[in-house]
């Protein structure tokens, strides 16, 4: 798994999902039921990671998600994502979610959501496959980038924390 591909640019991974939000995704306070947005981020984010990896991707890890402003019913929502940063075969996603309330004039996109997800590339056997590096075109890009190493180097220290933690507990039992 160390052939390495010809490197894509963010744009090749930039998918767009919408919907409208209608009375079955809402929770008992009437607003749209987080759950339902996180399906939304983790479809969009999806879609992202194949798009760049050229096929199947899974859902590794949920990174971050992070509810700004409560979406209702009748709101046209729109998630965007792309791949932010790629390793060998994983790839980091930032998603935005945006809604336009339909009772609000003017009708300005209000951000509702952030997220960030890992995803592996995987083979028809399951198995991780390599992925192509992400080539960042813009300044916006290059940011992104570099917060998404922050986030792995956080992911990675914490796991070993963790590690280190139930070994030690272990010893004392």
């Amino acid at each position: 798994m160390n052939e390495q591909l010809p490197g894509r640019p963010t744009s090749h991974s930039r998918v767009t999902l919408s919907r409208i939000m209608t009375a079955i995704d809402v929770n008992l306070y009437g607003t749209v039921h987080g759950g339902v947005l996180m399906k939304f981020v983790d479809d969009v984010a999806g879609a992202s990671a194949a798009r760049h990896s050229g096929g199947t991707a899974v859902t590794a890890a949920i990174d971050e998600i992070v509810f700004v402003e409560p979406v209702r019913v009748g709101d046209l929502v729109h998630a965007y994502a792309q791949v932010n940063w790629t390793g060998s075969s994983s790839m980091e996603v930032g998603v935005k979610v945006v809604a336009e309330r339909w009772d609000v004039v003017p009708n300005e996109p209000v951000t509702v959501a952030t997220a960030y997800l890992v995803f592996v590339a995987v083979d028809v056997s399951g198995h991780p496959r390599n992925v192509p590096p992400v080539l960042p075109e813009s300044v916006e890009d290059e940011r992104r980038f570099r917060e998404a190493l922050i986030r792995r180097e956080h992911r990675l220290a914490r796991r070993a924390a963790i590690q280190r933690a139930r070994a030690e507990g272990e010893k004392a039992e």
